[in-house]
């Protein structure tokens, strides 16, 4: 009977460890395609601190978000996302801002007023700066991820201080690590 009972749970234990082993590999599979995306879209050549880059992946699908203030930029990120093994389909949601002299004199002022801040001004030496400036009829929103609360503080008033804009959103995420 102890015989009988030891082969019994022998036989499952090797039939749960391939199950195991595939969904650890459709684990890491996801991590690479995951990964693979994020490094397509942060390398595109217009891609910059305007521009405000997200997406989402389930079963084969990348759903594309955010705003772009070069309306190319819309369809690059869609071609280079398609081109990632894994991927099947890619849904576009991506806002292209409006074209704006007014706005485009906001972006500036509004960077040069952020990353000339002491403390900041070694977070622009980066390709990409990781606080991301949004603007949009006036309106600016922040984006990104900063080292501590008092860089995005810092961001919020700096923000907040340049002429012409009429109001400010901060959705600076802090860094955990």
């Amino acid at each position: 009977m102890k015989k009988i009972f030891a082969t019994a749970i022998l036989a499952l234990m090797m039939l749960a460890v391939p199950s195991l082993a595939n969904s650890a590999d459709k684990a890491s599979d996801y991590d690479k395609t995951i990964k693979k995306i994020r490094k397509e879209l942060v390398t595109l050549p217009f891609y910059s601190v305007f521009d405000n880059l997200s997406f989402k992946f389930e079963d084969g699908t990348v759903t594309l978000y955010g705003q772009v203030a070069r309306p190319s930029l819309k369809g690059d990120a869609k071609r280079v996302v398609q081109k990632v093994a894994g991927v099947e389909e890619v849904v576009n949601k991506i806002e292209v801002l409006p074209l704006s002299n007014f706005d485009d004199r906001i972006r500036l002022a509004t960077f040069r007023a952020i990353y000339r801040q002491p403390g900041l001004d070694r977070l622009s030496l980066q390709a990409v700066p990781p606080i991301h400036i949004i603007v949009k009829n006036g309106n600016v929103t922040l984006e990104g991820v900063v080292p501590t609360k008092g860089d995005a503080t810092r961001a919020f008033i700096a923000a907040n201080g340049v002429f012409g804009v009429f109001s400010v959103t901060n959705n600076l995420r802090i860094d955990k690590d």
